[in-house]
């Protein structure tokens, strides 16, 4: 016992006699490493803002510098021909009473009612399907996923034909059991109906994140509930719904940030017609910021846009407690 005291004590901190505690050398090495640590990683500070220099700079000259500009230009009068005049909210308050505004928010609120959901609904069970043990499933999941890497234009200019009142495919399916196919575009009422069902043509990429989250359902779920007599159904609406909650609330955000970003398809398909039946905010945006050149009215248009997303998403956050379970958390 006399040998292993004096070990045990050398290994903590002594009190000196005047009550002063005195590390231990361990101590001071460990203290020293630390430092040393501390000092190489300052040392190492340049080299790595070096690396990341390009990044950094890219990052700033044409993300941070051009959210700043637009923010002041969004009080600003400034056509991009003149230099730009300071003219305080002056753009937000004509934004109030701008009936096209108006029009072009509720036209993408109506796109998004349709197509979100829609979209939603049909790359679940599309996932669903692939999901099971079926043979050929790379061949379908391949197909699956294929429209969504066609170009936008390109698949534009498929669904003019698909749609075209006289030629299109759509319609001449729809002769053969004897209805008569509307204007599916140049109709006011079938216009936006018609962008709705083409933007599922796109959800190959929401699919695949789908079936990312059914593959990390554990089977014992399944089999326990199997036990307990639950259906196909149940099932579903009971373990495989809950368990992939998160994915379902991250495509959901998703949509909701690509709905309002919808421009290409309108601007090629109608554009904003007819009797802007299809005229989106983007579209809105974008004539004010290029056609009329009122970039400062533009600006302020996007913040706006910001504005309402930020909204829509902060209020999915506020609602996602009472459906979205993640494992682990009690």
């Amino acid at each position: 016992m006399s040998r292993i005291a004096p070990n045990r004590h050398s290994e903590r901190s002594e009190e000196s006699r005047d009550g002063s505690r005195l590390e231990s050398p361990r101590c001071f090495a460990s203290l020293r490493m630390t430092r040393g640590r501390r000092s190489t990683e300052v040392r190492n500070l340049p080299k790595a803002l070096a690396f990341l220099s390009p990044w950094i700079l890219g990052f700033c000259f044409f993300t941070i510098a051009p959210i700043v500009l637009s923010l002041y230009w969004s009080f600003c009068r400034y056509s991009l021909l003149k230099p730009a005049r300071f003219y305080g909210l002056a753009n937000y308050r004509q934004i109030v009473i701008d009936q096209d505004f108006w029009t072009s928010l509720g036209t993408t609120l109506y796109y998004a009612a349709m197509a979100l959901p829609a979209g939603m609904i049909v790359s679940l069970g599309l996932a669903l399907l692939l999901n099971q043990k079926i043979k050929g499933q790379g061949i379908y999941r391949t197909l699956i996923y294929l429209p969504s890497l066609v170009p936008i234009a390109a698949s534009s200019l498929l669904w003019l034909w698909i749609f075209n009142a006289r030629y299109g495919l759509l319609n001449e399916l729809l002769s053969l059991i004897g209805i008569a196919g509307p204007g599916w575009l140049t109709n006011a009422h079938w216009a936006m109906p018609s962008l709705a069902l083409m933007s599922i043509w796109g959800t190959g990429n929401t699919v695949v994140i789908y079936l990312a989250g059914l593959q990390d359902v554990p089977t014992e779920l399944y089999e326990s509930a199997e036990i307990d007599g639950a259906n196909s159904w149940h099932r579903l609406w009971h373990v495989t719904i809950p368990m992939i909650s998160p994915v379902i609330f991250f495509n959901l955000i998703m949509a909701i940030i690509g709905t309002f970003n919808v421009f290409a398809m309108p601007y090629m398909m109608t554009a904003g017609g007819p009797a802007h039946a299809t005229y989106f905010y983007a579209m809105y945006l974008f004539e004010n910021a290029f056609v009329f050149l009122k970039m400062g009215y533009a600006c302020a248009l996007a913040w706006i846009q910001l504005i309402i997303v930020l909204a829509l998403t902060l209020f999915a956050f506020a609602t996602a407690r009472r459906w979205v379970h993640y494992q682990g958390r009690a």
